[in-house]
């Protein structure tokens, strides 16, 4: 026996990867498109992404650190496969790729040509390939640098020792810097003094601007990714604490940061630097609570209500008591009303308060939303996560396309920032109506009353614009758009749902406790269900479909618990792999699919 010999590869299941098509071409790479032949030898990761997606923009972040260590063995690619029609236009991929600094090639697929070829089924998806040219794992969700770089690993060695892996600079060209005051910023507010903050999103600063909008006071942070006290990570939402402090939604620190408005010192309020994961604690002392990507920040009944944009949640953070708090949302994605612990939210963006009302902007929805002094949760308009576009009129009838932020206006109504219909639109309460103020306001992030003006913050076109509130609003043709992603085509009636799990090597169910899974399912519309609702323990379940509802989401939470199984630890590490989904689903009767499966993180990387 030769003690010097190899270990063997492990198994794989393999499967020739797709080439890599879309219309929209590359970018990061200087104009060079590339093949999969191309990059033969390197293992190669595609990214399945769209930019409103915040778990989308959490894999970005996620898998930053594995793209600085193995630059030399590892190509990322960012694979765009748009939701919103927005989403599809091609200058606005090149902004989303500066503005959330993406660091690789992406692929521009507006057709979706390659999510198909590759039968994607949720934003995020990350594909692996093998220096071979094979696909070796598939991961749909958030949460999987760690299991992929441990595959990584695995698979540098394995190719190194075959003579098939290729080390070198890999294609990422980096774009030329633009100089402008602002790049992308997120939100404004009118400070005591008449000037205006703005969170300069994407280069991680605040900039305090003069009355006029353009000129620059100071700068506050460092300008680089950091949570020390002269930094922040994409900061957005801002509001006034007091007249000397103001609360900074910091957002990729998962953390509440307040600035001391006479010093420019930052200090952190609330959240820890870390992501929260479901299981984390849900209140508590402020700086010992995990938060997600909190996106804005209002006052509202003595509280600061947190926009959650990472977890479809509002919290609170009490400044007397300083302990956080979920004020509303369950964490699932879509648009329920009703007491706050029971309503749904889709990625809060945007808040803004009145004496009786919080409004909130809920972007994935398209949808403007409020809460009442009773912690009720209402739609002002908006019908669900798969219907935008720019339509006016009756509140019933009128559709938003992604907004990301809301304005009170002194008469009671609503200005909102409707992002990716490039305008300024007016929701009122006393008539029920929307109109359009503006149009052609690139990318509307938020705005802000100064005077009688409203002050928009264009955000793709990196400034601060004036605007004057009109008596009428304008008029535009009303467009309606249903969500370009793909819906799975079932059948009515029985349908088998398997959420696949397998612990991961060197781990183990853990059952010492009770069960170690569990399966929570639901579905937009609740009449789409006829059975199989509800919570259980085990991972496989038969649902049955209404086949009178022709299309919906199902809303599947799978939950597993492993531990380590080294004999020799008295204390092995355990695990929670957690993952939830919306599911489209049009039912087509006896040709479509009479079984889901979903598969759930912690398998072995082959499987």
């Amino acid at each position: 026996m030769n003690d010097s010999a190899p270990a063997p590869a492990p198994r794989r299941a393999r499967v020739r990867a797709p080439e890599l098509v879309g219309k929209g071409g590359w970018l990061n790479t200087g104009g060079t498109g590339y093949t999969l032949a191309d990059l033969r030898g390197r293992i190669v990761i595609l990214d399945f992404w769209t930019f409103c997606c915040i778990n989308c923009l959490h894999v970005l972040d996620e898998l930053r650190e594995l793209e600085e260590k193995h630059r030399d063995t590892v190509v990322i690619i960012g694979v765009h496969s748009p939701k919103f029609v927005h989403e599809a236009e091609h200058a606005a991929v090149v902004d989303a790729v500066e503005r959330y600094g993406v660091e690789h090639p992406v692929l521009d697929d507006p057709e979706l040509a390659t999510w198909k070829q590759y039968a994607v089924r949720a934003w995020p998806t990350l594909v692996v390939i093998d220096p071979e040219g094979y696909v070796v794992a598939q991961h749909a969700g958030e949460g999987h640098a760690h299991a992929i770089a441990r595959l990584v690993d695995e698979l540098e060695a394995e190719h190194a020792a075959k003579g098939t892996l290729r080390r070198g600079d890999g294609p990422y060209v980096a774009p030329e810097p633009v100089a402008t005051d602002l790049r992308f910023p997120g939100k404004a507010l009118l400070l005591p003094s008449g000037n205006f903050l703005v969170s300069d999103t994407t280069r991680h600063q605040l900039v305090e601007l003069a009355g006029d909008g353009e000129t620059v006071v100071r700068r506050i942070g460092s300008g680089e990714r950091g949570f020390g006290p002269d930094a922040f990570n994409e900061p957005q939402g801002l509001a006034l604490l007091d007249e000397h402090t103001v609360v900074v939604a910091d957002t990729v620190n998962h953390a509440l940061r307040a600035v001391d408005l006479g010093t420019g010192e930052i200090t952190t309020l609330a959240g820890t630097g870390k992501q929260w994961w479901q299981g984390s604690p849900t209140s508590g002392p402020a700086r010992e609570v995990d938060l997600s990507s909190p996106w804005d920040v209002a006052v509202f009944g003595g509280k600061v209500w947190i926009a959650m944009a990472g977890v479809h949640q509002l919290w609170t953070y009490d400044p007397e008591a300083g302990v956080v708090a979920v004020a509303a949302g369950t964490t699932n994605e879509g648009l329920v009303d009703g007491p706050g612990a029971e309503a749904w939210f889709a990625q809060p963006s945007g808040l803004a308060a009145t004496e009786d009302r919080l409004w909130v902007a809920d972007s994935e929805t398209s949808a403007l939303r409020y809460v009442d002094l009773d912690g009720a949760v209402h739609t002002a308009v908006g019908t669900g996560l798969f219907d935008f576009g720019h339509r006016d009129g009756d509140a019933q009838q009128a559709l938003f396309q992604h907004p990301l932020g809301v304005t009170a206006l002194p008469d009671g109504s609503v200005a909102v920032s409707d992002t990716y219909n490039h305008a300024l639109r007016r929701y009122d309460p006393a008539t029920d109506r929307v109109t359009t103020l503006a149009t052609d306001v690139r990318e509307p992030s938020g705005a802000v009353l100064a005077g009688s003006d409203i002050v928009v913050v264009e955000s793709a076109r990196h400034r601060l614009t004036r605007l004057r509130l009109p008596d009428e609003a304008v008029r535009v043709e009303s467009v309606a758009h249903r969500t370009r992603r793909a819906a799975t085509e079932v059948a009515g009636g029985k349908l088998r749902l398997d959420v696949v799990f397998q612990a991961p090597a060197g781990q183990k169910l853990d059952t010492r406790y009770g069960p170690s899974t569990r399966l929570l399912v639901s579905s937009t519309p609740p009449e789409l269900l006829v059975s199989g609702d509800g919570a259980g323990t085990e991972l496989s379940r038969e649902l049955v479909l209404n086949a009178d509802v022709t299309e919906g989401v199902l809303h599947v939470s799978a939950m597993a618990a492993s531990c380590d199984t080294a004999s020799d630890n008295e204390y092995p590490a355990c695990h929670v792999h957690q993952q939830d989904w919306g599911v489209p689903v049009v039912l087509v009767g006896d040709g479509g699919a009479r079984r889901l499966p979903l598969v759930l993180a912690g398998m072995d990387e082959g499987a």
